[in-house]
């Protein structure tokens, strides 16, 4: 094996995917560590082992049913001491549940159901080539599933997806971040007040992760109850998909008595697929938040182009007064101008949310033109950017958390980042996104605030946006006061991130306060 690593291989042992992204993240935080990982022996996990510069000898024979331990350090010590410290984190969660009680772990779904034979819901986390068969094993035992799991083809998931319509079952995925069914938290989720708490209730269905968290936080900030939220998966609302999930979720929150309105997110959808959705609401109020989309719905649907549009156009649904997202960021975005080198007029994002960053690119394409990213509105803006160029990009995509956990989870790459482009003399402002909630790192403020302080007092700017509520594990007011009090500019909705950034990087404060679709010119 190569000097300064280690690898510790469990045969036939399966941790689900937050699990060993905790156990990543324990042993990355061990001093003198240079890289570590707990993931199952996939063979992309295996190229990105090699990569990394481990012998191939060490995995001989594994496979996907097997889990590794991985660790590069400076010395033996250091070794030693993730691994402990991965193995306790990865384990902790099966060890603690077996405490007690007799019986092992459940090997299989059916044995898993029989033990419990009230649920009602499988969350599914397996690799992509196992998803689909358990999946359907779900629906044989009258399970609705939320579908964690990615790498599942287009053509499973419309086998997966008819099948379950028949049954009058929900397939939430694939590739499904988050959830909320009554009270009950699924995968990345916020935590939100009881519906005794606030006037009005809505009920969520979304073909995009972050944007349902946003808008569930944003409703739960200004006072409106959130009933359920149901995550379709990305390509639930596409042409060849057809929307058969969006349909049952849209019919089911209308015949539900405590939901009062429905809203809709998605990045662009199919057209015709969106209105067969939103048909299924009939009398039940609905907002559209399509994200960028120029096309008209028709019909009784209001649309909006943004998620702070849909959250505000559900107010008005609902007869409740609206609150102004821009109320004193005009200030800010002064100050944050003042003083600013005239050779810094750049934005950088650093995203951890899909939806979010393809909001912040529609929005910033909108006020600033071409905007490159590794996820682009347009492929020829597809990054690398060429330079002196404005870019966003999607740390949580694929190229960037293989090997690594994601940005939400554990904020290094982000850190990474952040060092080289607060670097960079022509940058004015790097935007950020902060997810809280369950599943999200307990601290990440505590792990970022000290790096965009550095960047502010070396005459950069950092706009931050906190997505969560006051209930989550983190608590939005604390996260907020932290990135305050390091210099940054610190925006109640993920748009309004976006145009900030554009107002310091065009030295127009008047952009900050404007409507973020249409209007920022």
């Amino acid at each position: 094996m190569s000097a300064g690593t280690s690898l510790l291989l469990f045969r036939d042992t399966y941790l689900d995917s937050v699990v060993q992204l905790s156990g990543t993240r324990a042993m990355r935080e061990v001093p003198g560590v240079d890289w570590a990982a707990v993931a199952m022996a996939t063979e992309a996990n295996l190229e990105t082992l090699e990569k990394e510069g481990f012998d191939p000898a060490a995995w001989a024979g594994a496979g996907p049913g097997d889990l590794f331990l991985a660790v590069r350090a400076d010395s033996e010590e250091a070794r030693a001491a993730a691994q402990d410290a991965g193995r306790d984190a990865a384990f902790r969660t099966r060890e603690a549940a077996a405490t007690g009680v007799a019986e092992p772990d459940p090997r299989s779904l059916a044995e898993a159901v029989a033990r419990q034979a009230d649920s009602n819901v499988a969350v599914i986390s397996v690799p992509g080539d196992y998803a689909a068969l358990e999946t359907h094993q779900a629906l044989s035992a009258g399970l609705d599933v939320l579908l964690f799991s990615d790498n599942v083809s287009l053509d499973d998931e419309i086998a997966l997806k008819t099948r379950a319509a028949q049954l009058g079952r929900l397939v939430m995925g694939p590739g499904a971040g988050t959830a909320m069914l009554g009270r009950t938290c699924l995968g990345f989720a916020n935590v939100v007040a009881p519906l005794a708490e606030r006037a009005g209730a809505v009920g969520i269905v979304a073909a995009a992760g972050t944007g349902a968290q946003e808008v569930a936080a944003l409703l739960d900030r200004w006072g409106v109850g959130v009933t359920h939220v149901v995550g379709l998966g990305g390509r639930d609302l596409g042409a060849r998909v057809g929307g058969p999930m969006g349909r049952l979720a849209v019919r089911t929150m209308a015949a539900d008595p405590a939901t009062d309105a429905i809203l809709l997110v998605s990045k662009p959808p199919d057209p015709e697929v969106a209105r067969t959705v939103v048909a299924e609401a009939g009398d039940t109020p609905l907002v559209a938040a399509l994200i960028g989309m120029d096309e008209p719905l028709g019909g009784a649907a209001v649309q909006a182009p943004t998620l702070e549009a849909g959250a505000l156009a559900v107010l008005g649904v609902l007869g409740r007064d609206a609150p102004d997202p821009a109320a004193g960021l005009r200030a800010q975005v002064d100050a944050a101008i003042a003083d600013l080198d005239p050779r810094r007029t750049l934005v950088r994002g650093l995203y951890s949310g899909g939806t979010l960053c393809y909001e912040s690119l529609v929005v910033l394409a909108d006020a600033l033109g071409p905007v490159w990213s590794n996820t682009p509105l347009d492929e020829a803006l597809a990054v690398p950017a060429p330079p002196s160029s404005h870019v966003c990009l999607d740390l949580g995509e694929e190229e960037y958390t293989q090997g690594r956990p994601h940005p939400m989870i554990d904020p290094e790459a982000r850190l990474e980042h952040l060092r080289e482009q607060g670097a960079d003399p022509e940058v004015a402002a790097i935007v950020l996104d902060v997810v809280l909630g369950h599943g999200a790192h307990p601290d990440p403020a505590g792990e970022l605030a000290a790096e965009c302080a550095r960047i502010v007092a070396d005459g950069g700017r950092v706009v931050v946006y906190v997505l969560g509520t006051e209930r989550d594990p983190q608590g939005l007011d604390a996260q907020r006061r932290a990135f305050r009090d390091a210099g940054c500019v610190v925006t109640e909705t993920a748009a309004r991130a976006a145009l900030a950034a554009a107002a310091i990087a065009r030295r127009d404060p008047a952009l900050a306060e404007l409507v973020p679709i249409g209007q920022a010119r």
